[in-house]
């Protein structure tokens, strides 16, 4: 279990810009969002995208870097990156399900076809949000069993600067015997 002030799993993907995305040599002032989605045969993951990509130049303001990745395989990635017209968020691909499950994250089985009439993978991993710092330790994380109530980027920019302004640490530390 991911505990927060605690460092995160590293994380090292290749992106469809190519290159590859390492957490542990990330360099943002105050840390890195990493959203983890479902895969291209989710409609609402391709919304929830396009309002990372918007904001994404928000949170570089606030020292912030922003990374999105699924457990798609490049084809699929790219054919996302071009749907959600990604230009700013940077896009891995190719997360396996062991690393999926160190992030907390919860995994799904196929159901066929989604209702954009995209076959699902075998296994996916639903979504997850994680604000990391620049020590790669746990700050904010939000994981969903389901594909739809995913926390709010904008919301979140409002929460970061309030924390920001008030120096408040990450919350949930205490673990019970």
């Amino acid at each position: 279990m991911l505990m927060p002030r605690k460092k995160t799993p590293d994380l090292t993907l290749p992106m469809v810009t190519g290159g590859q995305f390492k957490l542990s040599e990330e360099s943002n002032e105050r840390g890195t969002l990493v959203c983890f989605y479902r895969g291209l045969h989710c409609p609402i993951c391709a919304t929830y995208l396009k309002e990372l990509e918007k904001l994404t130049p928000e949170f570089a303001e606030r020292g912030i870097g922003t990374f999105a990745a699924s457990t798609d395989v490049e084809e699929r990635a790219q054919a996302m990156a071009e749907k959600a017209d990604l230009k700013a968020l940077r896009l891995g691909y190719g997360l396996s399900i062991a690393e999926a499950t160190d992030w907390g994250l919860y995994i799904s089985t196929s159901r066929g076809k989604s209702s954009l009439g995209i076959e699902e993978p075998d296994l996916f991993s639903e979504p997850g949000v994680f604000l990391v710092q620049p020590n790669q330790a746990l700050y904010y994380m939000s994981v969903q069993t389901m594909p739809f109530v995913r926390p709010n980027f904008k919301e979140l920019l409002t929460a970061v600067d309030g924390a920001m302004a008030a120096n408040y640490p990450a919350r949930g530390e205490h673990k019970v015997a």
